[in-house]
């Protein structure tokens, strides 16, 4: 057998083959030189579905997609803005469709004239008694209404057209969501009607084709005037979703995705966050989410922990742990001088004077004002004497070249030595020199719990690293009177970390901030705290106010820095807060009604999120793999332990 084959149009070539079982000829000749583009798949035959069923007048069939819509074939008489915004953000699989047909302007205006013409004749003859004059009377006054806009106003007449198309795979789920939206549209002043046997026609409307079917414009055909128009712009659910973020949530709105980038300096102008709920609303379980999500980025991350959360955290990202209490093994001297201290620089890169040391007795000030609590301005100047005293018996003056071992001689550029921490004063130095003085006996006794007292851990030389990426300072020993002074101490050795390197990202987390700034602090330790927000733009870090006492949080000085701190803070989380922690914020944050009430009866992990203008109610979302990580829940953390336990017997008997 061979096979006679045409291979060119313009010349006949055939190609034969024989076999010994006979010779026949065949000649397959093409009816279009075409003919390998017409048998090929194209991108009609991609996207067509194998199957359509229209025969069910309530649902409209592809392949196993069932699909019905919904006609809107009537308004209230006046929507507000945004009006739309519910049936946009509805959970459901579902299109919205609409079409606006302009109408001839000077046709209109004769029309509506004739009507009210008409109307106005029909209400002289008609008495107060029929049953429809209410009905009449109104729809006098909407037609001189529509003719004086478009007279005076210069508004244009318009036709809505609105079509809602369902989609479900069973029809159960397919009825149950069209009552969903048959309910909530009846909610906001919508007549629905299904479209029964015009479910092609209106699927057609919902395709992306700007096809308005005529066999549907009579039924759901209603006026408009151009300002009612601008009032159905479908895109008005506030979405947050930022390139290079982190994921918070998803919108207990619409369920989009909620994530954010708070170093975007494009979006907001700093990349701090307050954080603010009442007890177990999810506070410590959302920073360790951030903190952990933070870390995937790179992003160094130090916290601060008075209540001891984040010690399994730290230890799963091989963070450095730091523990400061009577039991530590770690320390930090809060008289050592750091070299990231160094705020400025000159252009030229020269050695300047930068008032180091008066710098730290500034700080230190604020420190030991958290231990003499009633420190006369007497005492102060002769405790700031005997500071500069205590620094020059380590060779430390305001000359900050004395900080260094290797001070050059000229202006030759070398590389010098800072002074490392054993060269730095103690507590204890201070103490001896408070001590000798009459004038400052009262001081020394006050400090002597910090230098052979049950408080000494405070009078030690830092031993701790702080290169690590994640650092969590774990504060939860010291007591309600000490715990501020740890803060500051903490706070202040994490600031001068911060100010090591302004291109590198940066956050520092202060967890239950109301102790040091609230009615137990002092304006010195606030103003401090107040200074980080304010500054720590500059420095490539993000600060994040913790806080569970909302009315402690402002009640020093009249909330002034409670106020100052949040209003710094372009990024803000509410949790869920009782009654009267939402009084003293609603002036603060110019809370809407609508936001007081969701604040107050927000779940556990839900809460309202502040972006900028952006408001908007976020259910915070872990997996589960973070979940095990940060839970604190004691149904979680059992059914954790008896999930090990399972696992460890298992071994046991796999290995015999």
């Amino acid at each position: 057998m061979f096979f006679k084959t045409k291979q060119s149009q313009n010349n006949n070539i055939h190609n034969s083959e024989s076999c010994q079982s006979g010779r026949i000829n065949i000649e397959v000749e093409p009816e279009d030189p075409g003919f390998v583009r017409k048998g090929s798949v194209n991108i009609i035959d991609i996207i067509a579905p194998s199957a359509i069923d229209t025969r069910d007048p309530r649902f409209f069939k592809i392949d196993d997609m069932y699909i019905s819509s919904l006609l809107v074939v009537n308004y209230n008489r006046q929507q507000e803005a945004g009006w739309l915004d519910p049936l946009m953000s509805l959970d459901i699989n579902a299109d919205v469709s609409m079409f606006y047909e302009r109408l001839n302007s000077a046709k209109a205006i004769r029309d509506i004239t004739y009507h009210i013409g008409n109307v106005g004749a029909v209400l002289k003859t008609t008495g107060e008694n029929q049953q429809d004059i209410d009905i009449i009377e109104t729809t006098y006054g909407d037609a001189k209404y529509i003719r004086r806009e478009m007279q005076i106003n210069r508004e244009d007449l318009y036709y809505l057209y609105l079509y809602i198309t369902v989609y479900a795979d069973d029809f159960k789920d397919l009825e149950y969501n069209l009552q969903r939206i048959e309910g909530l549209c009846a909610g906001m002043g919508l007549q629905t009607r299904r479209a029964g046997f015009r479910q092609e026609q209106a699927f057609i409307c919902s395709l992306p084709l700007g096809i308005n079917s005529k066999d549907l414009k009579g039924a759901t055909r209603r006026n408009v005037l151009t300002s009612g128009l601008t009032s159905t712009y479908p895109f008005v659910s506030t979405e947050l979703c930022d390139n290079d973020g982190v994921l918070i949530g998803y919108n207990e709105h619409n369920k989009s995705l909620v994530i954010i980038d708070r170093f975007n300096t494009g979006l907001y102008k700093n990349a701090n966050m307050c954080i603010l709920g009442t007890s177990g609303a999810g506070k410590s379980y959302l920073v360790k989410l951030l903190a952990l999500r933070h870390r995937y980025l790179d992003i160094t991350q130090m916290i601060i922990d008075p209540d001891r959360e984040y010690g399994g955290v730290c230890n799963a990202l091989e963070g450095t742990l730091l523990r400061v209490g009577p039991s530590s093994t770690t320390f930090i001297n809060v008289m050592e001088i750091r070299e990231s201290s160094f705020e400025e620089e000159n252009d030229s890169g020269d050695s300047i004077n930068k008032g180091l040391l008066a710098s730290k007795i500034n700080k230190l000030h604020t420190f030991f004002s958290l231990i003499f609590l009633d420190m006369t301005p007497t005492e102060k100047a002769y405790l700031d004497e005997k500071l500069v005293e205590c620094y020059a018996g380590r060779e430390i003056t305001f000359d900050d070249n004395t900080l260094y071992d290797d001070t050059p001689t000229d202006r030759i550029s070398v590389k010098r030595r800072f002074k490392s921490a054993g060269q730095m004063p103690i507590l204890e130095d201070l103490y001896k020199l408070l001590k000798k003085d009459t004038k400052t006996e009262k001081l020394a006794s006050q400090l002597r719990p910090y230098i052979d007292g049950s408080l000494k851990f405070f009078n030690n030389y830092t031993n701790i690293n702080l290169d690590n990426k994640f650092i969590a300072a774990d504060i939860h020993d010291l007591d309600d009177e000490q715990l501020p002074i740890g803060m500051f101490v903490i706070m202040d050795l994490f600031w001068d970390k911060i100010k090591e390197d302004r291109t590198e990202k940066k956050i520092i987390y202060m967890d239950e901030l109301w102790r040091l700034i609230g009615s137990s602090g002092n304006a010195r330790a606030a103003n401090f705290v107040y200074k980080i927000f304010k500054t720590i733009r500059k420095y490539g870090g993000a600060g994040t106010a913790i806080t569970q006492d909302v009315s402690d949080f402002f009640a020093l000085e009249g909330g002034k820095y409670g106020k100052a701190i949040v209003n710094n803070s372009k990024l803000k989380f509410i949790l869920q807060l009782e009654e009267e922690d939402v009084k003293v914020l609603k002036n603060i944050l110019n809370l809407s009604e609508e936001e007081e009430a969701k604040v107050q009866s927000f779940e556990r992990g839900t809460g309202l999120f502040y972006a900028g203008k952006n408001h908007v109610a976020i259910k915070v979302e872990a997996s589960p793999r973070e979940h095990e990580l940060i839970t604190t829940d004691r149904r979680d953390l059992e059914m954790l332990k008896k999930r090990r336990l399972e696992e460890v017997e298992r071994k046991i008997i796999s290995s015999g």
